[in-house]
């Protein structure tokens, strides 16, 4: 097992030296500095916040409470650092989908050996 582990931590290694990895950690850094941005998610924890209790309560949120919920997230999907996130996030998320499906691909094949390994 310790084999396997030094292999995943390997993997993970390689996976955070890649372009991928690294443009969306420097999007993530850039956001705390983007005003506009940290405003707009602070509405919105805020908006979700009183949705979430009147939902708990048995309530629905009023139309001005949608509303104002609405546009900030419009504004929110506006943004050009929330924009480069979101495409940050989806070019890295088909670096792990691709690294996913060949490890997929090798358990089948080692499934399908006449080796076994132990552990």
């Amino acid at each position: 097992m310790a084999g396997m582990d030094e292999m995943a931590r390997s993997l993970g290694q390689a996976m955070g030296r890649t372009d991928e990895y690294q443009a969306l950690r420097r999007v993530m850094g850039a956001m705390g500095d983007d005003r506009e941005l940290v405003t707009l998610r602070n509405e919105l924890e805020g908006l979700e916040g009183q949705i979430e209790a009147l939902l708990r309560a048995g309530k629905e949120p009023e139309g001005e409470l949608a509303q104002a919920y609405e546009t900030a997230v419009s504004t929110l999907q506006a943004n050009p650092t929330y924009q480069r996130l979101v495409s940050a996030q989806s070019n890295f998320d088909k670096v792990v989908a691709r690294v996913n499906n060949t490890i997929a691909e090798g358990i089948r094949e080692g499934g399908e050996s006449r080796i076994i390994l132990s552990s």
